[in-house]
């Protein structure tokens, strides 16, 4: 098997990084990446971040693509990826200072992206942050006429994908304990949406 290779990856990565750096903090020690894919952006990100565990995530049939890139790379601070898949599993049990994803709510059906929020409501405590990339809609318009195509051949492919409401994204995140920190245009008509845990808060408070 050949390492799995995604273009879209490499014309991402870099405006990625420079984000990333504004966000992750020299206190911080694991991220979770959340839907890796190909294993490309471990391997690219993790080395600027030689503090922190990098926690390479997706779904079964994913992980020897992954496996395949990290060997190659030998990275010392990226961990094996391990199975995780929104609905199913659960996060690694470990404290995450960052968790990060993308391209992947639009891929995700909507009660999936709902599951994977309550997740990052459950597992992560004040301060942690949530990093996701990609496309999103706002106040229900598309941001690009290539950005509605994207969708309707998503939809195509699956009726219940497609790219996914700022607002619906922003409004689970603040009901399950986080603010909007700050919302980045990025290159090809994607974002980065940064969000930061609230103090935890109890049900029975």
């Amino acid at each position: 098997m050949n390492k799995p290779i995604s273009p879209a990856c490499e014309r991402n990565q870099e405006p990625i990084l420079q984000i990333l750096k504004d966000f992750i903090t020299h206190e911080d020690r694991r991220l979770l990446e959340v839907g890796s894919g190909t294993g490309q952006h471990a391997v690219y990100f993790a080395p600027h971040f030689p503090q922190l565990e990098w926690h390479p995530t997706d779904v079964a049939g994913k992980l020897k693509g992954i496996k395949l890139w990290m060997h190659e790379a030998q990275i010392p601070n990226i961990l094996p990826p391990v199975r995780l898949e929104i609905g199913k599993d659960d996060f690694p049990k470990l404290k995450f200072d960052v968790v990060f994803t993308a391209n992947t709510f639009h891929i995700m059906h909507w009660k999936e992206g709902k599951s994977f929020i309550k997740l990052l409501g459950h597992r992560l405590r004040e301060g942690s942050r949530a990093i996701f990339y990609g496309p999103f809609k706002y106040e229900g318009a598309f941001t690009s006429p290539s950005n509605e195509a994207f969708d309707r051949q998503l939809k195509e492919g699956d009726p219940q994908s497609g790219i996914r409401s700022f607002e619906d994204i922003n409004n689970a995140m603040i009901k399950n304990g986080f603010e909007l920190v700050q919302d980045i245009d990025m290159p090809a008509n994607n974002q980065m949406l940064i969000f930061s845990r609230l103090k935890f808060v109890s049900e029975r408070s």
